[in-house]
């Protein structure tokens, strides 16, 4: 275990090193000026030389391996800088968003796993009846419906039509439904086919056949036996998917005027706002890595096979 977490840190720090660099790089070379942004010259009369002055001052200047190298210098000190639009230190501004996005993302999974486990397991175990068949064309539809569609269809039918559910912002428990419900019904249907796939494969087993044979229920054999033994390439798709599901929760947040990291993002991207927009890419890093060393290591507890081949190689 201490092995896999050493390689686990040395992992994260070229990962961290690749990734802030080419974000760094392409943030740069993006169109836009942010001098030009914070002076607000639409709107005021601002003048050549303050242009020149302000840039001369952030440093944009400057060749972009020295801008990267003084931005890398103070991320190894944990200063990342403040906001170009409202002056607050970059990570105070992700972190007032956090709650708001965790909330909308822990949402969508509940969802997830409220329709795929069902509708999954009961396609599996009663395969190509008119359940499998339900389950089949949901997944095709969630599959081919694009979330914001489906976000502006809920708006429409909840929100204007019959006026039971908010559909934007951060009010109370029922405006975290509508994004909730969006976000989670979009992802599901993935699952909905890979937990079918994956329990059909485990209930043709050896070991469900034995369990058969010594007698014990079928509950017990689904539980216990083939549902636990499916899990590990569901898991696994999870860490994979997770850029996705992180994207998904960008769109949601425009969608429903949802006041998370993702509709920070947006603006700080229509507002040059580079630190923010540099902040907000390594703290999806991190949590996109944080997820899957989780999948990786309950991939060991969940798969006996992996376990004992790391032991015979130790010995």
């Amino acid at each position: 275990m201490i092995q896999i977490l050493v390689r686990k840190f040395l992992e994260v720090l070229l990962f961290l090193l690749f990734i802030t660099f080419v974000s760094f790089l392409f943030i740069r070379l993006a169109p836009g000026d942010p001098v030009l942004t914070i002076l607000n010259v639409d709107e005021l009369s601002v003048s050549q030389a303050q242009v020149e002055a302000l840039r001369e001052e952030m440093g944009f200047n400057e060749p972009l391996l020295v801008q990267y190298g003084r931005w890398l210098l103070k991320f190894i000190q944990l200063d990342f800088g403040n906001s170009y639009r409202t002056g607050q230190p970059v990570m105070d501004v992700i972190f007032m968003g956090l709650p708001a996005t965790l909330e909308l993302a822990v949402g969508a999974l509940i969802v997830m796993l409220m329709v795929s486990i069902p509708l999954g397991s009961l396609s599996a175990l009663y395969r190509n009846s008119w359940i499998d068949h339900i389950g089949r064309i949901l997944s095709i539809l969630g599959a081919a419906v694009p979330s914001f569609w489906l976000g502006l269809l809920f708006i429409d039918l909840f929100g204007v039509r019959l006026n039971w559910l908010p559909t934007m912002g951060r009010d109370g428990p029922l405006t975290w439904v509508l994004p909730s419900l969006t976000l989670g019904l979009a992802i599901s249907s993935v699952y909905v086919r890979l937990l079918r796939s994956s329990l059909l494969d485990s209930l043709s087993q050896e070991f469900i056949r034995a369990a058969r044979a010594r007698g014990l229920t079928e509950r017990r054999i689904f539980l216990v036996h083939a549902f636990r033994h499916s899990l590990p390439p569901v898991i696994t798709f999870f860490g994979v998917s997770m850029g996705s599901l992180i994207g998904g929760v960008l769109v949601i947040e425009v969608l429903f005027a949802y006041p998370g990291i993702g509709k920070l993002v947006v603006d700080a991207i229509r507002g040059r706002d580079y630190p923010l927009i540099q902040g907000y890419i390594l703290m999806m890093a991190v949590i996109v890595f944080i997820v899957n060393t989780c999948v990786d290591l309950s991939y060991r507890y969940l798969n006996p096979e992996m376990r004992l081949k790391e032991r015979a190689m130790g010995g």
